[in-house]
């Protein structure tokens, strides 16, 4: 596992996305330039999927931290707005700040879009859910042009990329791409660096006694260990805030998520893959190594792996991990310290006591039974690759959490205080999220 972006693929990234689609100068009247404009509407137009009812923001809500802002485990698309997907839909904020997908010397990915980083860049992410069939489900780039061809907006399209272009689909979903990532890169809305750590940064605001003991606590190497995936400090030399990841990929062992239509063996979705071969499931995802990307699929040590995001407004993300299986963010750090020292609270109990552990990860092979916790044998599958080294999962049944619970509300607290739209002028007026007051008041 990589915990460090270098500085240089950092801005590099961050440069080519500013790069995208720029279109020339600024002649939108809102500090956007026309790609990004156009980008705006591309964004927000449900006509542009097969059912007329879904567009970029019905799974990415600025409300929501540009997140699905339902509850739902995984989002519903489609022809019929019927069909569920796979995975949690991630939030938005700050993925302009993401690096192209790559793999470091020592064989680790980093960044890329999407929870397995299967799309190198913002613009190639942007074209997919336009062609997948549980999401705006056209059948394919030709498809999306027709709708195009159809929309109040085309000759801002055909202005910035010629009219040609209509002829060639895959070009024209290419800049489709290109004009909804300028959106995403230049809109402020998506990186404001508007919170009240923002503020604390800068001198002006202090933070609670609560809020600081959850800092201390987020940034402790033997406690919470946050940090060590979620710096709090810049990546690319004080240019930009940090923005708490490194864009690295962890196995964390998160438990099966049964409100998923695709976990449920006896589920009829055709588009389902049947990858458990012969195990306990029909289906596992398998994060960086399939089944929605095949070009990492050799790389088995990673299986079971997922990019890790940014804890910025976490506290209006939720529900949690790529599965979404944890509702709140007190459940997602008591998994985090829980997780080896009291695994029945989160895995499958038989009726004998026996706890299988991890069980979101195929090919538990040769495994017995010790202590109640289900042992892989010497063909452990995947489950070998969960992170079980790294402070707070090193620890065991005998040992006491890595956080208590009053240690895990203040993490919270601080957690919090990653929400945009602090006003140091007006702090009275910041609209702290729902699920932070009791951590906050603690």
């Amino acid at each position: 596992m990589t915990r460090c972006l270098s500085r240089t693929a950092f801005s590099a990234a961050a440069l080519l996305l500013c790069a995208c689609g720029s279109g020339g100068g600024d002649t939108s009247g809102n500090g956007l330039s026309p790609a990004a404009a156009l980008g705006e509407q591309l964004f927000n137009d449900t006509a542009l999927s097969v059912s007329g009812q879904q567009s970029c923001a019905t799974c990415h809500l600025a409300s929501a931290a540009f997140t699905a802002g339902d509850g739902r485990a995984v989002p519903l698309g489609g022809p019929d707005m019927d069909l569920p997907g796979f995975r949690n839909a991630p939030s938005l904020m700050y993925a302009s700040f993401t690096p192209t997908f790559f793999v470091d010397a020592d064989g680790a990915p980093n960044g890329g879009f999407f929870r397995d980083g299967r799309a190198a860049t913002l613009a190639d992410q942007a074209q997919l859910p336009f062609i997948t069939s549980f999401e705006m489900a056209n059948a394919d780039a030709a498809a999306v042009v027709a709708r195009l061809k159809t929309r109040p907006y085309l000759a801002q399209f055909t202005a910035l990329y010629g009219a040609d272009v209509l002829d060639d689909p895959a070009l024209a979903l290419a800049r489709i791409g290109a004009a909804l990532a300028a959106y995403q890169t230049e809109d402020e809305d998506f990186h404001p660096f508007s919170s009240k750590y923002d503020a604390f940064t800068r001198g002006q605001v202090q933070f609670t006694t609560q809020e600081t003991k959850g800092l201390v606590l987020f940034n402790d190497p033997t406690r919470g260990n946050c940090a060590a995936c979620h710096p709090g400090n810049s990546a690319d030399g004080g240019a930009t805030p940090a923005l708490f990841t490194d864009f690295s990929y962890d196995n964390l062992g998160v438990p099966r998520n049964t409100d998923i239509p695709a976990n449920d063996d006896a589920t009829t979705l055709s588009y389902v893959p049947d990858n458990g071969n012969g195990d306990a499931h029909r289906y596992y995802d398998l994060g960086i190594c399939g089944p929605l990307r095949e070009d990492m699929a050799r790389a088995t040590g990673n299986c079971g792996a997922f990019k890790v995001p940014t804890l910025r407004n976490i506290a209006l993300t939720a529900p949690y991990f790529h599965n979404g299986r944890f509702a709140t963010l007190q459940d997602a750090l008591a998994f985090y310290v829980t997780r080896d020292t009291d695994p029945s609270r989160w895995y499958p109990t038989d009726a004998d006591g026996n706890v299988t552990k991890f069980d979101d990860l195929e090919a538990i092979y040769g495994g017995e039974f010790t202590m109640n916790i289900l042992v892989p044998g010497s063909d452990a599958g995947y489950v070998g690759n969960v992170n079980t080294v790294e402070i707070p999962y090193n620890r065991h049944l005998s040992e006491a959490p890595a956080l208590d619970s009053g240690e895990i509300d203040a993490v919270i607290a601080f957690l919090c205080t990653l929400t945009d739209g602090f006003d140091p002028a007006h702090p009275d007026n910041y609209q702290v999220p729902a699920q932070c007051t009791t951590a906050t008041t603690n």
